[in-house]
């Protein structure tokens, strides 16, 4: 697309700028052009780890420790039971968790590589038919075989340029960051922990398990708005939307697990 985006403009200019020359002598100065800055929210992938993390270790814990609330109250111990539920969970949790954003960094790592030595093979042993698709891609753009010729040439004449296009192109893949899998891990289980610990600090704090329940709850569903009302504003969202969804969905899973946990207690 960029190539197309290229040549289009290109075309443009060379009508514009004529024009723009005989203004300028008739006018007797020249135009100022008007700088333009494109503002896009780049670390998708990185808010995408800290969602998952804290989506999880605020309704898991929760939901564990009002279980078990619930079930321990007469003991005298219950409050210390209950924290220490939460804690061995959101220690299993958090590895559990960063382990699967490991592995599904490091999948998507050895697909992209395996899907490229496959286009450079294919482009040696099939020159003409991946020269083809080259081809399809600008001609689904409506540029005619005269328009796209010098364009085709040009990719085809470089190997890694050639099986790069393809890889955006044909197959919509964009290279993974070789150092992603270590930090979605690590950014996932810390987020992981931090959103545990919200819920689960009115247990450690308060006297009784049935005060420590009430206010985990208030607290989780305001965490759960604050932490909606953030992700929207960071990627653009409505945040007040945002917040609403986070606090309906996420209430949702918490009050469904409480209620599993509830009556596996009995």
């Amino acid at each position: 697309m960029g190539f197309v985006a290229l040549r289009l403009s290109r075309v443009v200019l060379d009508c514009v700028i004529p024009l723009v020359r005989g203004a300028d002598r008739r006018r007797g100065h020249r135009m100022a052009a008007t700088h333009h800055v494109e503002s896009h929210f780049t670390a998708s992938a990185s808010v995408r780890d800290v969602v998952i993390g804290m989506a999880d270790g605020l309704t898991v814990p929760f939901a564990l420790a009002a279980g078990v609330s619930g079930a321990v109250a007469a003991s005298p111990h219950a409050a210390q039971l209950v924290v220490t539920a939460g804690l061995a969970e959101i220690a299993a949790g958090s590895i559990a968790m960063g382990l699967g954003g490991y592995l599904a960094a490091k999948t998507d790592l050895e697909h992209y590589e395996s899907e490229r030595e496959r286009e450079y093979r294919e482009t040696v042993e099939l020159p003409e038919i991946e020269t083809e698709e080259v081809a399809k891609v600008f001609r689904d753009y409506g540029l005619t075989n005269e328009q796209m010729a010098p364009v085709v040439g040009a990719i085809c004449g470089n190997q890694k340029n050639w099986v790069d296009f393809m890889m955006r192109f044909e197959l919509g893949l964009e290279e993974p960051d070789p150092r992603r899998a270590n930090r979605s891990a690590a950014t996932i289980a810390a987020s992981y922990v931090f959103g545990g610990l919200i819920p689960l600090a009115p247990y450690i704090i308060l006297p009784t398990v049935t005060a420590g329940l009430r206010y985990s709850i208030v607290i989780t569903l305001l965490a759960l708005a604050a932490f909606g009302y953030g992700k929207g504003y960071f990627t653009g969202l409505s945040p007040w939307k945002s917040a609403a969804q986070t606090v309906t969905i996420g209430g949702i899973a918490a009050a469904a697990a409480f209620l599993l946990a509830r009556l596996v207690a009995g």
